[in-house]
């Protein structure tokens, strides 16, 4: 895949750039990460689940993940129901979509076996170009720069880079940097020298310079602006939505549906929701027998923060004298027994608000 470059001049001699960095890696570097030294799916997983998320949050998460899904067909042949149980509680579950997605076609078009060629790999779901490039150098010792959170962190600091790297422009430069100081021979070992920098010494707040080893080569060291950069994305505030969620109870059992695939919690079991508290009458017509209701509380129970909005949940609680005849749709909405519950994916939200009104450990 051609890819159109945009070169930015730097001064620093690239081979100088990595002999410190694999230096200091040599002495202060990570080397027992579990996804280390492994093959392409272990680490594949493990790129997909440090997306946006920190090393200390994933490895539980990655270690329970692979007991489960040994190997890519294992993967490819579990259900989503299945995935989004083993994935609940990490975030952002487009990610264990798409990984579902990845692997059945890696079964079906590469006889289970991980592509080794950067256009193949990203052609697979949820993999752009830093996660290949991460992929395919420490599972297959081919050479491909990367660009995570931390990489970004440390050159944009180093080399002065203006404007969020969540703009075309700014990724575009930072992306020209790091083609050309990524070393041909040993990239595994700069690449994680990259990240273990950017995450234990070129931090976000406080960075600690005098442990750095391209002190003298950063630009922000050396005129005291490490706190400038990198830009922040421009502030917006979140606008602020509500739900209530329907909290229907016969006996030890509730209801509980599956949220459609796309769009947030995509494909997890959740609560039925109303955006208001006057709708619930017409939903209950809609899908029950109103006299089956014996009595009804509506509680305001937490916030739960989005990325790019915040929700105000609020839970009205049913108790029923028998089960309705009928839901609204029998493959996506099912009676679960409370004892039940950790067998379900269920977003973080919803397994607390099921915690603390049935008084149950719901994952």
């Amino acid at each position: 895949m051609a890819l159109k470059k945009q070169t930015v001049s730097i001064k620093i001699k690239p081979a100088e750039f990595a002999a410190r960095l694999l230096n200091w890696h040599q002495l202060h570097g990570r080397n027992n990460l579990p996804w280390q030294f492994q093959s392409a799916y272990p680490v594949w997983l493990s790129e997909i689940m440090l997306q946006q998320t920190q090393v200390n949050t994933v490895i539980p998460y990655y270690t329970r993940f692979l007991q489960r899904f040994p190997d890519i067909n294992s993967l490819a042949n579990a259900s989503i129901d299945e995935v989004l149980v083993h994935w609940q509680g990490l975030g952002y579950y487009a990610r264990s979509r798409n990984l579902l997605k990845s692997a059945q076609i890696i079964r079906d078009q590469y006889d289970g076996e991980f592509p080794a060629n950067m256009d193949q790999v990203l052609a697979l779901p949820g993999i752009g170009r830093s996660t290949a490039g991460a992929i395919l150098t420490f599972s297959c010792q081919q050479s491909w720069p990367i660009l995570d959170g931390n990489v970004k962190r440390v050159l944009a600091r180093c080399f002065q880079v203006r404007g969020w790297y969540g703009q075309t422009k700014t990724a575009k430069q930072l992306w020209s940097i790091s083609e050309q100081l990524t070393p041909q021979q040993d990239t595994a070992r700069y690449n994680q020298a990259m990240m273990d920098l950017g995450s234990s010494v070129c931090i976000r707040n406080n960075p600690l310079c005098n442990s750095c080893p391209l002190i003298n080569d950063c630009l922000s060291y050396q005129q005291q602006t490490q706190h400038l950069f990198p830009e922040k994305k421009p502030k917006k505030q979140n606008p602020l939505k509500h739900t209530v969620m329907l909290l229907h109870r016969f006996e030890d059992s509730i209801l509980l549906y599956r949220r459609p695939l796309s769009g947030i919690w995509g494909g997890l079991w959740s609560l039925p929701e109303v955006e208001q508290v006057d709708q619930v009458s017409t939903w209950q017509q809609a899908n029950y027998l109103p006299d089956l209701v014996a009595n009804s509380l509506e509680e305001k129970l937490l916030r739960h923060n989005f990325t790019h909005f915040n929700l105000d949940i609020s839970v009205a609680k049913f108790e029923l004298k028998k089960l309705p005849e009928r839901v609204a749709d029998a493959v996506n909405w099912r009676w679960v027994p409370v004892s039940d519950l950790a067998e379900y994916g269920l977003p973080t939200p919803v397994r607390k608000i099921l915690n603390n009104l049935l008084r149950v450990v719901a994952s």
